[in-house]
């Protein structure tokens, strides 16, 4: 059992953090506070390769790894958690299922220009009716000839509207229930398309967040990705790929706010000496590293699988939901090390823990991970 980073890794991680203090961290607060998107953030990390990390260079991928993936995730999301979804929906929602599903034309046509990051993609599932109930979705596609026709609305839809490429599941068979469900490629500009409501959330709020719909939306066959009736498989197999990132980014929010706080408490003095020397700061401190560590070994452990094409469901569902979990208790704790200051704005773990919220919701909330986990255990 090797517990060490490859040589690969550690490079990876140091160009990550490199771009990520350079490049994202001098905005992150001003980025937040306006609720902008910074589209030319996401063109350098086409730059870097970051944008196809894992797939193959006939893909325009890096040939590199899910481990890496989540290490650039992490590194991106310590100073910006937008940043690092933008990342991580565009990697694992609509990438990952072009690259397992995609047909060769699909690849070429839709996964290429998102792995060089001449494009960004999104993905659309959860409706206003159907969350976690994904199979209770409204949305439909009815063939006609060589087309498609989409009808209905998707919500929350990460990178929406700046996307170019979107991965849409829709219900093609009413009767067949979850097996009814189809999934489809579709392009922003496509005639009957449109980008609905933006959301003004608590955090995260330089990542857009969009409701997309459809009003007789023609897309052709081939932009189907599958056959019909396999979109539901597609979809929680792609969340159980895409829980891996969601863990990485949480993973990366808690240690941000951790260095934040070792900083302030060598710095700030109570009772003529750094609050880094009491014990109720120094215990603090010690839990919220030893919580991080946890949840990096899990997150890391569920890429590894993945990597190596050995089963990860449970291990992704359960470093999602550990990582959520101390995402939210150690950015609270660490806006407690800061006292007074840590609720004001001068200082970005109170970013940090607004931020951290969401990693207990998205792409499946915390009470479904258990769900997923128990599942497992019990075919065991």
């Amino acid at each position: 059992m090797q517990f060490r980073l490859s040589e690969e890794h550690e490079m990876m991680r140091k160009m990550v953090r490199d771009f990520a203090v350079k490049e994202v961290a001098p905005t992150a607060a001003e980025r937040d506070e306006k609720e902008s998107f910074d589209r030319s953030i996401y063109d350098k990390m086409g730059e870097l390769g970051l944008t196809g990390i894992p797939w193959e260079e006939k893909w325009g991928g890096a040939g590199s790894d899910f481990l890496s993936y989540v290490i650039a995730v992490e590194e991106l999301s310590r100073v910006c958690g937008s940043t690092g979804v933008t990342l991580s929906a565009h990697l694992s929602l609509a990438s990952w299922p072009l690259w397992k599903f995609g047909t060769e034309e699909q690849k070429k046509h839709f996964l290429k220009p998102l792995a060089e990051g001449k494009k960004l993609g999104a993905y659309g599932l959860t409706e206003p009716g159907s969350g976690s109930d994904a199979a209770n979705m409204r949305t439909t596609a009815r063939r006609e000839g060589d087309e498609y026709t989409l009808n209905g609305n998707k919500i929350f839809i990460t990178n929406g509207g700046e996307a170019e490429i979107y991965l849409v599941f829709a219900v093609t068979d009413a009767e067949q229930k979850h097996h009814g469900v189809t999934a489809f490629i579709v392009e922003k500009g496509t005639r009957g398309f449109s980008i609905g409501k933006k959301e003004s959330k608590l955090g995260i709020r330089s990542s857009p967040t969009t409701e997309i719909v459809f009003e007789d939306c023609r897309i052709p066959v081939a932009n189907r990705l599958g056959k019909e009736g396999e979109g539901f498989r597609i979809a929680m197999m792609t969340l159980d790929g895409g829980r891996n990132g969601i863990a990485a980014q949480a993973v990366g929010i808690a240690q941000g706010a951790l260095d934040a706080a070792l900083a302030y408490a060598k710095d700030r003095k109570q009772f003529g000496k750094p609050i880094g020397k009491l014990q109720a700061i120094q215990f603090k401190l010690a839990d919220m590293a030893t919580q991080i560590e946890a949840a990096r070994l899990l997150t890391y452990q569920a890429a590894w699988l993945e990597s190596r094409g050995l089963p990860y469901g449970k291990a992704s569902a359960m470093a999602k939901l550990y990582a959520g979990d101390i995402a939210m208790s150690v950015t609270t704790e660490a806006v407690q090390v800061f006292g007074g200051y840590g609720y004001t704005r001068e200082y970005p773990v109170e970013r940090f823990m607004r931020d951290a919220k969401i990693t207990q919701i998205y792409e499946g909330t915390n009470e479904i991970q258990r769900l997923v986990i128990a599942g497992h255990l019990l075919k065991e």
